[in-house]
């Protein structure tokens, strides 16, 4: 059997070719997605920050029940939560517990960087080691990372901003990462003393995490089972062995995680798309191939051995795809892991660990889906009477399963269900059904195919008569009569069009509607910057200024809502005279009662989640803390603004630093406060003034940045689209050269042959943009207006003309080179070759 299907697939190149493209191709991308996803969830990352400690007790993510109240979702927490100071006391008195040691972090601004703040004590915990000098003994004193201590040495003095203040401290030592492993911590570290750290903490009464270092021999299960007690009492968890590396705060962490969420939210639409081309490309070969396999049944062959022949063959292609797919797909993710890297999504530290496990699951997924598509073409050749079988190859059988016509109204109603879901649900929750709307859709066409065929036909035959004269009318007939042959050709063009005139164009609305947000809805001409967070008295020197006619300072962080959905991005302000440096388009409700214990929201998040104007609505801050906000007003530009706005007292203290980000500054038309503003700046170290223009202009350089991957992603799924239509159709076009050669002998010109086929594409490429467009166009309109409430979705110029064109010189190209080839053999050598 082995020898027999190496030689059919010998004799039937055009085809095991195709078949061998669409395999690869779908193993290679299968395998880079894969080997991307099981990287993300291999990761481990190694305690370094708390290395020293035997537990670890901290508070850094939340249970929530999920929206449908089923399920419990463990939430992390964005500010990262704390725990009571008081813990630390309660630890050292567990039996077999050496010392318990408090850790709190906070940004600290030095002239050569950026670092993050200690207590001294801390370093007991970490891989931070004296080098030079002494500990920090007073309120002046800090202990400086080497990397940013540049000339000076200890004794020497260097300004540090942190809690919102700008100090000068005595430089007591200088300290170095010894941890293990090249590189360093993922930032910096300065060290306080431990009353001062605590006065600088902005959450005061609480500290990041405690340590436990364990007393001699005493190390041990008995050990870390009383500590989580003591950590359960306070409403946080413990942390031992391997699971400390879950605290650290390093990019690799996450690193892993993006990886996993792509995975999660593209790998299986991917997969699905795979198989599907998958499916089809092989149903398009084998249906070609129905005159060899009813000859074999002529012959003799019995159905059992019919099939194990096209396992066979399956087989043979299958494991020729694999064996050239993984390595492929190993080497793009090999380039793919680059550009993240360049792009500043993976840090060059972040290993690509595993491949034999997605290799082995995308090979064996991607073989039985090939298996599948191939026994179910045939599976009617196999089962008939033979006699029956070479009857039905000389006629294109106008008959179908009535289950697919069934199934084929089941997945438009589907569709049309998801259709008008998208525009219930609004919000985020309408960008889950986008993709299934798509996909119902695109399947719909598929299982509808031959009766969309026909009618088209009919409807296109006139048209096709009037312009192409009798070389239309075959077309029309052919279109007809071979409508269920061109059923993959169809759905391959629709899948192109469909997915790269939704998709691509969806990325393109959310981030132009993120910039144009952003722009118009910015009243203010300067923002003065920190990374370390400007006090509320350099707010209130900037409102003095002479010309400043409003001042807002904002802080950006999340909140969670109680139900366990995504976090939700919150811009923290002081609202006096927000109205002047910001117009967020409030559609109901007023921003001045921004006020205490409330709210704004976007119309998206209170679309998403039911709310309005009035509501009680319980949320968890950042740091974990529960709160309850009455909503007090909506607005429409929550993309370009962030979907809540909250006055700065509600996050005070429950942020991971003080102060506000940025303050947006207002003048007075034809006054220049750059000056002014440059010298308030000048006693903030690593703060920075520049214009709201040049802000818009990074913010567009950082979504473009976002969209890039999700381009990226969305392009391969494109491309795959587009190399299955490009494949089908060079198929279905070489396994016409018995008809070719059939209307040659009886009088057909190649001239009027070749006026026949433009025509059938014609027809065929107008029905496939018309179908294609559609559901783009229907897939675009709903989320576009759900997300963004703009009727008329944004098509970049030329967006349309590259789809149309694009997938009009795909038609021509691999149809019309095919044909011109079919067309140099002679008819009566053509008449006698294989189908």
């Amino acid at each position: 059997m082995l020898k027999l299907a190496a030689k059919m697939l010998r004799h039937r190149k055009g085809s095991a070719v195709a078949t061998l493209l669409a395999l690869t191709a779908g193993v290679a991308i299968l395998t880079s997605m894969g080997l991307l996803v099981e990287s993300g969830l291999r990761f481990e990352t190694a305690p370094r920050r708390y290395a020293a400690a035997d537990v670890v007790v901290a508070y850094r993510d939340i249970t929530l029940t999920s929206p449908d109240g089923e399920e419990k979702v463990a939430v992390q927490l964005p500010e990262g939560g704390t725990v009571p100071a008081a813990v630390a006391d309660r630890l050292r008195r567990v039996p077999g517990v050496a010392t318990a040691v408090a850790d709190t972090s906070v940004t600290a601004i030095l002239p050569n960087g950026a670092a993050t703040g200690h207590g001294w004590s801390s370093t007991a915990l970490t891989p931070y080691r004296l080098v030079a000098g002494v500990p920090p003994k007073g309120d002046d004193e800090v202990a400086v990372d080497e990397r940013l201590a540049g000339s000076v040495v200890p004794g020497g003095e260097v300004p540090v901003l942190v809690g919102g203040t700008a100090r000068v401290y005595r430089v007591s030592g200088l300290v170095r990462d010894a941890g293990p492993g090249p590189g360093s911590a993922a930032s910096p570290a300065v060290f306080f003393t431990d009353e001062h750290a605590a006065a600088v903490y902005p959450r005061q009464g609480r500290v990041d995490a405690v340590g436990v270092i364990a007393a001699p021999g005493a190390a041990g299960a008995g050990l870390v089972a009383e500590v989580r007690k003591v950590a359960a009492e306070a409403g946080a968890k413990a942390y031992a062995g391997a699971d400390r590396g879950l605290l650290e705060q390093s990019a690799d962490q996450a690193a892993a995680t993006l990886l996993v969420q792509l995975g999660a939210v593209f790998g299986g639409y991917v997969a699905l798309l795979v198989m599907f081309v998958v499916a089809g490309t092989i149903g398009l070969a084998v249906r070609h191939r129905r005159r060899d396999l009813a000859l074999l049944r002529a012959v003799a062959a019995t159905p059992g051995q019919i099939a194990r022949l096209i396992l066979t063959e399956v087989g043979l292609i299958s494991l020729l795809s694999a064996a050239i797919g993984v390595p492929t797909g190993w080497f793009a993710t090999r380039w793919l892991r680059r550009e993240l890297v360049g792009r500043g999504f993976v840090p060059d530290t972040f290993p690509l660990t595993g491949g034999v496990l997605t290799a082995v699951a995308v090979v064996v997924t991607t073989v039985a889906v090939a298996v599948g598509a191939a026994l179910i073409a045939a599976r009617r050749t196999v089962l008939i009477r033979p006699t029956e079988a070479l009857g039905e190859i000389a006629v294109e059988s106008g008959r179908n399963s009535r289950i697919r016509l069934f199934s084929g109204f089941a997945a438009l109603a589907g569709g049309i269900f998801l259709t008008t879901l998208t525009t219930a649900l609004k919000g985020n929750a309408a960008l889950g059904t986008a993709m299934g709307l798509l996909c119902l859709l695109v399947l719909a066409v598929a299982l509808l195919a031959p009766w969309i065929n026909r009618t088209a036909a009919r409807l296109l035959g006139p048209v096709l008569r009037a312009v192409w004269g009798d070389s239309g009318y075959l077309a029309a007939a052919n279109l007809r009569a071979n409508a269920q042959g061109m059923v993959t050709v169809l759905t391959a063009l629709v899948l192109s069009v469909g997915f790269g005139g939704s998709l691509w164009f969806l990325q393109d609305n959310l981030e132009q509607q993120t910039v144009a947000q952003s722009h118009d809805g910015m009243l203010a001409q300067n923002a003065v910057l920190s990374a370390a967070g400007l006090p509320d008295t350099a707010l209130a020197e900037i409102r003095k200024i002479p010309g400043v006619v409003a001042a807002t300072g904002i802080r950006n962080t999340s909140i969670i809502p109680d139900r366990g959905e995504d976090a939700a991005g919150v811009q923290a302000i002081d609202p006096d005279g927000a109205e002047r440096t910001m117009d967020l388009q409030v559609r109901s409700g007023r921003l001045a009662d921004l006020r205490g214990p409330a709210m704004a929201v976007s119309t998206m998040q209170a679309d998403s989640n039911n709310w309005k104007v009035g509501d009680q609505v319980k949320v968890w801050l950042g740091d974990g803390t529960p709160a309850t906000l009455r909503i007090v007003a909506t607005y429409a530009r929550g993309i370009g603004f962030g979907d809540v706005t909250v006055a700065k007292d509600v996050v005070t203290g429950h942020t991971a630093a003080p102060g506000y980000e940025r303050i947006l500054v207002r003048s007075e038309p034809g006054t220049d406060v750059s000056a002014a503003l440059a010298g308030v700046t000048g006693r903030y170290p690593g703060s920075a003034v520049t214009s709201t223009a040049a802000l818009a202009g990074r913010l567009a350089d950082d979504v473009a940045l976002s969209a890039w991957l999700n381009k990226l992603l969305i392009g391969i799924m494109v491309g795959y689209a587009a190399l299955a239509a490009a494949n089908t159709m060079v198929m279905a076009a070489l396994a016409r050269g018995r008809e070719l050669a059939l209307l040659r002998l009886v009088g057909v010109t190649r001239r009027q042959v070749k006026r026949m086929v433009h025509a059938e594409q014609t027809g065929l490429l107008g029905v496939s943009l018309l179908i294609g467009g559609a559901i783009a166009a229907l897939t675009l309109v709903s989320v576009v207006r759900t997300l963004t409430g703009q009727n008329v979705p944004y098509v970049p110029a030329l967006g349309w003309v590259a789809i149309i064109g694009g997938t009009t010189l795909l038609a021509l190209f691999t149809t019309v080179l095919p044909i011109a080839r079919l067309l140099r053999v002679p008819p009566i050598a053509g008449i006698g070759g294989k189908e």
